[in-house]
């Protein structure tokens, strides 16, 4: 397993992190769940993603089953803060300093451990001043319940408001974590060269498209049984943006390109987000441990010039890159 730091700070973590976003306490079984992130540290993986919404708290429960008895030192756990949990009153959701200071210790319970590596912003949240959640952030690190702090789809002017505060509050903001992928790029003009000047590093989520990537789903044909697409608890409607044949029908025409890699296409997917040097780590998921072992191929695999400029070539048009396509939602929306 490739090992890269997190940013430009000393935190060392697994070029591909295990994530539990639409797995974990929802579409697995938690037996498989076991079996995963018991296969994913077979694998090398030390970086463990989760987030207090996921499965409405249900997948940090079962991350943190997965993970008792392992070395903590050995490991680095990540979890956010944000979204609804619980019966979604007002204060269940947000950045505000009640519900950050509230979400860490009911977290670390569910997670059986004493402190997060890093603590993340889900979201930004326009409704409560950056001031008040920055020190919260920073009351949680001074108390040691997490180590770093980062966040999750913020831009390039919230991420540059956001770190000369921590530097402020002298607390390490290191991290982003924005969607990333062959056909999502909007981090490209304005996150990512605001990332390298900060210091930031990306820890990316959904490198092959919520499985588009893979090549799995045919143009004209249904998409097999058990599938992300099918899934009606919430993996269809984060797929759909992708399930036209004007997608992938390029996306079929990856494949010669995998192939004289020695990629999978999956494998080339992950490999193609870790080619970006801001990219510290590359977030997988999965419903069965042969998938684990499939993706973790694509740490330390250098693309060359040639296959990457015939992935922008066969793509085109179908590359989504505007930056205004990073927002947060409003917690009126809730």
């Amino acid at each position: 397993m490739e090992i890269r730091n997190l940013g430009a700070s000393g935190l060392k973590i697994s070029a591909i992190s295990y994530g539990n976003w639409l797995t974990h306490g929802s579409q697995v079984e938690e037996d498989a769940a076991l079996a995963c992130v018991r296969r994913a540290l077979d694998e090398g993986i030390t970086t463990f993603d989760t987030a207090d919404v996921y499965a409405n708290t249900a997948a940090e429960t079962v991350l943190g089953k997965a993970l008792a008895g392992e070395r903590r030192e050995g490991l680095e756990i990540f979890t956010k803060v944000y979204f609804p949990i619980g019966p979604g009153a007002h204060n269940d959701h947000g950045l505000s300093r009640k519900h950050i200071m509230e979400s860490i210790d009911a977290s670390l319970t569910r997670l059986g451990t004493d402190h997060v590596d890093l603590y993340q912003a889900h979201r930004y949240d326009h409704e409560t001043p950056l001031e008040e959640t920055m020190e919260a952030f920073a009351d949680v690190v001074h108390a040691g319940k997490a180590l770093y702090i980062g966040v999750s789809e913020w831009r390039a002017e919230e991420l540059r408001a956001a770190h000369a505060l921590a530097r402020e509050l002298r607390i390490p903001l290191v991290s982003n974590q924005p969607q990333y992928s062959m056909l999502w790029r909007v981090i490209e003009a304005e996150v990512v060269p605001t990332s390298e000047e900060l210091g930031i590093g990306q820890v990316v989520w959904s490198p092959i498209a919520q499985g588009v990537l893979t090549g799995k789903y045919k143009p004209g044909e249904q998409a097999p049984a058990g599938s992300r697409a099918t899934d009606a608890k919430g993996g269809s409607d984060m797929i759909s943006r992708w399930m036209r044949d004007d997608v992938l029908e390029p996306v079929q025409r990856l494949q010669p390109i995998a192939d004289e890699a020695g990629l999978t296409m999956a494998q080339l997917a992950v490999a193609w987000v870790l080619q970006n040097p801001n990219v510290s780590s590359a977030i997988i998921g999965a419903s069965r441990p042969e998938q684990v072992s499939d993706n973790v191929k694509a740490a330390g695999v250098t693309l060359e010039a040639s296959a990457l400029s015939a992935i922008d070539e066969v793509l085109g048009d179908v590359v989504t890159r505007d930056p205004a396509e990073t927002r947060s939602p409003s917690r009126r929306e809730f």
